[in-house]
């Protein structure tokens, strides 16, 4: 690119321009505004969720709905009209700033809050996938180490960053680990949409940033991501972060170092909370390394410096990468986990059967993502922005097909943890359509003040009928669960107190177990027919709720036929013999459940993948008979019978 300068004396001289910064924020500048910027969110959330919490609406009405969708509205108004106002531009860089963080993390926290105002469960409750989430931050609020969630003495396998981290805010507030999931995810949800805005910040203008960082906040809610917390900041920060590696790898002068560090940051900080999105995220680089290799060979450089430039880019990516990633993943694989049998893909969702179509919705987000596709095909070569977002939804695509493809060979890609990642990133798509279509209208109609007034006012009731979308259809069901799942003193939030639901009689086991073991709870290993006692205390577990969650290196296949070896003991003589001679350390505590003819029952799940519902649950019968030795002490718990081996070794 050059210029044309005038010469001091008279004439012209052409000159190369200088070359745009490859951010738009320095080092420092994004230090700091990601720091202030991730303490303010947190500070102001937790703010917010306490005077939600004191609203004190009980469960069964619409009053929580109409508030949040006032909040909303209100939010939406104030941010679009400051936008819109042009004087805003001179106001100064922390009002601006700070009004941006406010807006973003009112905006996700109350979407969250209100709605769960009346009960101390997030999102799901202590339903589902949410029993291994308690369990696992129960874990690590009470120690400190990266030991696996479920099973003594072994080297973690689900990656422990994001609740290691909540261990530590329940410790600080003095919580349990299931009673600290709510603050600690809607917490989460709130920086990760400020933390988008400062990684937009980098890349394009800042209005620009708050509007990508407002769809973005939408559009995984629209597709319930936060209920699964852990994963939902990597997929927010996903598009900032891949333009961002675009720019550092087009490039051809000196990139700076600290780019190419914040880019393997997150790829690293992707390792040590969600391994799908580190896999995702290394493909991604990789892609557009390989289309920037095109575009400047086709632009007549020669391949192999171009390849050695992009090798070293890569590698110091890669090394970063690695470095946090070997935090969590180190001792796993010391341990020789990657050689073992692994069924963690083994789930197949009707959802993940079909390609996402954001697009064909007859709503406001499906108009949305409709201009963010047809944004993408037609200005991709000349925008980066559109060609990254572009290769982002043809990427997510293509993990799909990918994902199809690998049932040949009997397992999955888990394509429908991508669904999100489509809709984010058609949704910001759509906003710079909107925007550019803004900018253009004038200039075709000579007006400009109709087509501002206009603009506002459908982006304000958009914005707020998604989030109408959201609360009323798109959460309820979560919320109804979160509403309804009994807590570990045996109530639930809206006042259920039933002796015919297993969630009754969870204090009462509780209470047993202390006090027939006489050990703390993290001194027990636990068989269970009661999946969600160790979602409440950091008891050890014999056996992984279901096989996808299991830790490879604990045998799990081996366990399920150890259990149904000592069913078969001849007596209660061979049943203790059995227990000693385990390959694993044997429970010493059995909570299971009564049946009508008096045998004993106990559960044994293995895999039935590719079945829509991938498990097969067998009952195991355990004749009463072989808990008669003065070893085993019995107590009777409403449908279940605690029964502690009393000359249990202590776990080492």
């Amino acid at each position: 690119m050059t210029t044309t300068l005038a010469r001091p004396g008279g004439g012209t001289s052409t000159e190369p321009a200088p070359r745009p910064a490859l951010t738009r924020l320095g080092p420092g500048r994004t230090l700091a505004e990601l720091v202030l910027g991730t303490v303010a969110a947190v500070v102001f959330s937790l703010v917010l969720q306490f005077g939600s919490n004191k609203l004190g609406v009980d469960p069964g009405t619409y009053v929580p709905d109409a508030l949040v969708n006032l909040a909303v509205a209100v939010i939406v108004v104030v941010l679009f009209g400051s936008l819109a106002y042009s004087g805003a531009a001179r106001w100064p860089l922390w009002v601006r700033l700070g009004g941006s963080w406010a807006a973003l993390t009112a905006l996700s926290t109350l979407l969250l809050a209100i709605p769960l105002q009346g009960t101390r469960f997030f999102l799901g409750g202590s339903s589902v996938d949410n029993t291994f989430r308690l369990q696992y931050l129960e874990r690590l609020t009470e120690t400190a180490g990266l030991g696996d969630v479920n099973y003594h003495g072994l080297a973690a396998y689900y990656p422990g960053g994001w609740f290691w981290l909540g261990g530590r805010f329940a410790n600080l507030l003095g919580l349990e680990g299931w009673a600290a999931y709510k603050p600690y995810s809607i917490t989460w949800a709130a920086v990760s949409g400020v933390v988008a805005f400062v990684l937009w910040s980098l890349v394009v203008r800042r209005r620009m940033a708050l509007l990508a960082s407002v769809a973005t906040v939408l559009a995984g809610f629209v597709a319930l991501a936060p209920e699964e917390p852990y994963a939902w900041p990597t997929t927010a920060w996903l598009p900032p972060v891949m333009l961002l590696a675009w720019h550092a790898l087009r490039s051809r002068e000196r990139v700076p170092a600290w780019t190419l560090l914040l880019i393997g940051i997150y790829l690293g900080f992707s390792a040590v909370t969600y391994t799908l999105h580190v896999a995702y995220g290394v493909a991604a680089v990789v892609v557009l390394a390989l289309v920037a290799l095109a575009l400047d060979v086709r632009a007549g450089q020669q391949p192999w410096p171009v390849v050695r430039r992009l090798l070293l880019r890569l590698v110091v990516i890669g090394v970063v990468t690695a470095a946090l990633a070997l935090i969590t993943w180190g001792p796993f694989i010391l341990a020789g986990g990657l050689g073992k049998p692994n069924v963690a893909a083994h789930f197949l969702p009707e959802i993940s059967a079909y390609f996402p179509m954001p697009f064909t919705s007859a709503n406001a987000f499906g108009v949305l993502c409709l201009a963010g596709l047809v944004w993408l095909v037609l200005r991709a070569r000349r925008d980066p922005v559109a060609l990254v977002m572009l290769v982002l939804t043809a990427l997510s695509y293509a993990w799909f097909a990918l994902s199809n493809l690998a049932l040949l060979v009997r397992t999955t890609l888990l394509s429908f943890r991508f669904i999100v990642t489509v809709d984010v990133v058609l949704a910001v798509a759509g906003v710079f359509a909107l925007v550019e279509l803004v900018r253009v209208l004038p200039r075709l109609i000579g007006r400009v003040r109709p087509v501002r007034t206009v603009a506002f006012a459908l982006a304000v009731l958009g914005a707020v009928s998604v989030s109408q979308t959201i609360v009323g259809t798109t959460m309820k069901d979560s919320v109804d669960t979160a509403e309804s799942d009994y807590y570990p003193d045996g109530w639930t939030a809206s006042f259920g107190h039933d002796p015919e639901q297993d969630g009754y009689w969870t204090p009462e086991l509780i209470s047993t177990i202390a006090e027939l073991t006489g050990r703390p709870p993290t001194g027990n290993i636990v068989f269970s027919a009661h999946d969600r006692l160790l979602s409440f205390e950091p008891y050890w577990g014999f056996q992984q709720t279901t096989p996808h969650y299991a830790n490879p290196l604990a045998g799990y296949t081996q366990r399920n036929d150890e259990i149904r070896s000592w069913a078969t003991a001849r007596d209660s003589a061979d049943l203790l013999a059995r227990l000693r001679s385990n390959p694993h350390e044997a429970p010493n505590v059995f909570v299971l459940r009564r049946a009508d003819d008096g045998k004993l029952l106990a559960p044994v799940v293995s895999d039935t993948f590719p079945r829509a519902v991938p498990i097969r649950v067998d009952e195991v019968e355990f004749a009463p008979e072989l808990f008669s030795a003065p070893e085993f002490e019995r107590r009777d718990v409403g449908p279940f019978t605690v029964i502690v081996d009393s000359s249990a070794p202590p776990i080492s």
